[in-house]
């Protein structure tokens, strides 16, 4: 009954998303302020609060583990902690859907019940796109993927998680990059409803900022997350491959990345309209293309659930006319847009535009690194793309970008001179001399971790110079925000290079009792015993590791699982304020022996805590933005009410 009711929920979802559209396009095209296309606003709250039930209805049939339902069946089974059990709900493609449609319903009804800072003609514009997207969606998932199809008989018992997936991780990653991929879309309506208006100014650019930066947060923290879950769950010791899925995930968040500060120039000095409406459109573009890569099964992986071609070509068609018919009309409209207020090069705007350009080519490099493999492959040809492409090639733009980002925030709008920052720039410019000497000379660092250090230190510094002059108490909290997300990101590079140049890796074969150093540490094996979890077995190794006095013992474990069979190393993680200590339990070595893999990674925590830095600068900025716009608006109300007061009093 529940998963009829769920099923029942997405087809009234529908029907309402059919009544939300009409309405919309209905109010937009005429201006009508009639019974129809009033209903656009409450379609959308009705319609996410649905979409919620139906979500709502999924978790409960994964939570009781329903074998009469084929997606439980296929994805779970009753064994499992309760946490995978609901986390599995979206561990699936299916459900995962399922998710991505509830959040982009449930942004729906919360744009349609707090945004009033536009008039009424562009929210049905904007409400109207919304539904646009989530019927394609939902239709995707009524026709093509339903998530409660039911089996007869009922399955006796659940093929089970993919063991890789029962994790804290899985509650964390998708969802997060979900809202980041679902907050791209609500800023692309917006755009949208500004090309079919032809609002592109400051106005558009304020509204859209809160989401713009939400979205940016979600895919920090969903980015950071996965990349801390491959970390510690694959049992390889890398935090990044380069993996088509992860650069799934990455190229949105560059294309975020460049719309967020696109957007902050539009806001704040009316300029880049035309660009920051590109960006906007280019965004949600790669969260669609970031969508049909893990969701088609063109890809295979952990992520990639389906494998139904005809699944993969409903996505493409999704993508094709989402994208397709953004770009088509951007074309038609761009002509007609505003060009909005000119800069001088030495600017703030100019480091703006020079960074949004570096970050395009960035996005650009990825995007081609992760599709031409699967084109190669489509004409026969098997091409691996990696490391030796990525990092090189990323860092000529990466480099340069990083290189304004220090001087950048300390300039003026419109026009500036680099003489009057010539003080802080001659500082960084030390600093980064320093820091190079110092590398060079007295490590065997490689080339780009040792320019990332440099540039880490000095981006450090860097990062606080806007408040010289200023006193600590009138510093916008926006300020603050974007000061902390600048250090943030210098945190993570220091991190991404130092665990670069001096990670330590020693795979040895060892016996109880012998004794193996690596970095700092001593690690001896004491012992390796059979343990027991909910729903597996493991060889749990007794590592007595220690270092300057400190003993600690570190329990890496061989996990296997029957539902579905499958082994997996849990890695022992030891961290210290200067790193990690990563231990990997492998195979017997005969003789009694075992083989241990050992990395010392020396300050590599640093790369997610200054993702938690940067993603904390950007809840400050949306508190400081909010606070900005709503005692902006108390300022309007009031002079408005002491317009109509002397207005009443004149007539009196």
């Amino acid at each position: 009954m529940i998963a009829e009711l769920g099923l029942a929920a997405l087809w009234l979802a529908a029907g309402l998303c059919v009544m939300q559209l009409f309405a919309g396009v209905l109010g937009a095209r005429a201006g009508d302020d009639g019974v129809v296309s009033a209903l656009t606003r409450p379609a959308a709250i009705v319609q996410g609060l649905v979409l919620l039930v139906s979500f709502a209805c999924l978790l409960r049939v994964f939570a009781v583990t329903d074998l009469s339902v084929a997606l439980v069946a296929a994805n779970s089974h009753a064994d499992k902690p309760l946490i995978y059990r609901i986390s599995g709900a979206w561990g699936n493609h299916e459900g995962s859907m399922l998710l991505w449609v509830t959040i982009l319903g449930l942004c729906s009804a919360l744009v349609a019940a707090f945004e009033r800072r536009m008039d009424d003609r562009f929210m049905k514009s904007m409400l109207a796109a919304q539904a646009f997207i989530g019927l394609g969606f939902i239709a995707f998932l009524l026709f093509s993927s339903n998530p409660f199809a039911r089996l007869n008989p009922p399955a006796d018992f659940g093929a089970g998680l993919n063991p890789l997936l029962q994790d804290i991780g899985l509650a964390l990653h998708p969802p997060t990059l979900y809202l980041g991929y679902v907050g791209l879309s609500v800023a692309f309506s917006f755009v949208v409803a500004g090309l079919v208006t032809r609002h592109a100014g400051p106005e558009l650019a304020r509204v859209m900022r809160p989401w713009v930066l939400a979205a940016w947060i979600a895919l920090t923290l969903g980015i950071a997350a996965g990349s801390y879950w491959a970390y510690y769950e694959l049992g390889w010791g890398g935090w990044w491959f380069w993996d088509p899925v992860e650069n799934a995930s990455l190229m949105p968040w560059l294309a975020a990345t460049a719309l967020l500060h696109s957007v902050g120039v539009l806001a704040a000095r009316d300029a880049l309209r035309t660009w920051t409406i590109m960006l906007g459109v280019v965004a949600f573009s790669m969260s669609m293309v970031g969508t049909f890569l893990v969701r088609s099964g063109i890809l295979t992986s952990v992520h990639a659930f389906a494998v139904d071609p005809e699944r993969g070509g409903f996505i493409l068609a999704l993508l094709a006319l989402y994208v397709g018919g953004a770009f088509a009309l951007f074309a038609l409209r761009a002509g007609a847009l505003a060009e909005g207020k000119r800069f001088a090069a030495i600017s703030r705007e100019g480091a703006l535009v020079f960074n949004n350009v570096m970050l395009s080519a960035i996005l650009a490099v990825v995007l081609l690194g992760t599709l031409y493999p699967l084109l190669a492959e489509a004409f026969g040809t098997r091409v691996s793309i990696g490391p030796p492409y990525y990092n090189p090639v990323t860092a000529v733009f990466a480099v340069p970008m990083l290189l304004v980002l220090l001087v950048g925030p300390m300039l003026r709008w419109k026009r500036d001179k680099l003489s009057r920052v010539r003080v802080p720039v001659a500082l960084c410019v030390a600093i980064l001399a320093a820091g190079l000497t110092v590398l060079v000379f007295f490590t065997e660092a490689g080339v780009l971790s040792t320019i990332g250090l440099a540039l880490a230190a000095a981006l450090a510094l860097a990062s606080w110079f806007p408040l010289r002059g200023r006193k600590l108490r009138r510093v916008p909290l926006a300020l603050w925000g974007s000061m902390l997300a600048h250090f943030g990101i210098a945190v993570s590079l220091f991190g991404m290079a130092s665990e670069s140049a001096f990670s330590i890796e020693r795979l040895v074969a060892v016996e109880a009792g012998d004794v193996v150093e690596v970095g700092p540490f001593t690690a001896s094996l004491r012992a390796v015993e059979p343990v027991a979890g909910p729903n597996w077995t493991a060889l749990q190794g007794d590592i007595l590791v220690s270092r300057g006095g400190s003993e600690t013992v570190l329990q890496p474990q061989a996990r296997y699982f029957t539902e579905p069979a499958q082994n997996t190393s849990e890695a022992a993680l030891l961290t210290r304020w200067d790193g990690q200590l990563y231990a990997i339990l492998g195979d017997a070595a005969g003789e009694g022996r075992w083989q241990l893999r050992l990395w010392w990674k020396p300050f590599v925590t640093l790369i997610w805590y200054g993702a938690l830095l940067i993603a904390l600068g950007g809840l400050l900025s949306i508190f400081g933005h909010l606070r900005g716009s709503a005692r902006s608006r108390k300022i309007r109300e009031e002079v408005a009410r002491r317009r109509a007061e002397k207005e009443r009093r004149a007539r009196a």
